[in-house]
């Protein structure tokens, strides 16, 4: 039997089941106890670290930032559906405000799982504020850089937000489309 919409069905269900990752939050964006609040503002206070130490001009636009959120600890793992989940911390002015929480959802050609440090640049307040003001995405066409000397310098800002990442383990490979879901908690 032919059934041409065999591939019609599969894409259907690949985009409802990267919409219900995308959708799926915890309970809570904050950590609960005060021992992971602090384990969670150390790893964040690292994997910025790692990222000044990456690329030496970074520090520089972080300077002149509204904010910037970092999310330590980003894990992802996909075969043809893939999702990823981490929290972070948010800085304002150089000083930590609240909580943030990440969760993506894709669809496509993709196998494996990796781990990643995420840091979200805010250029002005407009972006800081649309970000603390409730649940924000990325669309499916904005792209991270990935940290190195000189990412700093030609960072890419959409919509006011630029992103880099640090590859920290792991191996995917992907041809994916999707979008990340922020949520942020203040302190």
């Amino acid at each position: 039997m032919n059934t041409p919409t065999c591939p019609i069905v599969l894409a259907a269900v690949m985009a409802t089941l990267s919409g219900s990752a995308l959708s799926l939050s915890g309970c809570q964006t904050e950590p609960k106890s005060q021992e992971e609040k602090s384990s969670l503002e150390s790893d964040a206070r690292a994997a910025l670290d790692g990222f000044r130490n990456a690329d030496s001009g970074l520090q520089k636009e972080l300077d002149r930032a509204a904010g910037y959120a970092v999310l330590p600890d980003v894990g992802k793992a996909g075969l043809l559906v893939g999702g990823s989940y981490g929290k972070g911390v948010v800085y304002e002015n150089g000083v930590m405000v609240g909580y943030c929480d990440l969760t993506q959802g894709t669809v496509g050609l993709q196998a494996g799982a990796q781990t990643f440090s995420e840091l979200i640049i805010f250029r002005d307040q407009a972006a800081l504020d649309h970000f603390k003001g409730g649940d924000f995405t990325f669309a499916a066409n904005a792209s991270a850089v990935a940290i190195k000397p000189g990412a700093a310098a030609s960072l890419d800002y959409h919509d006011g937000v630029a992103v880099l990442v640090n590859a920290k383990g792991g191996l995917m490979a992907e041809a994916a489309i999707g979008g990340q879901k922020l949520r942020y908690e203040p302190r």
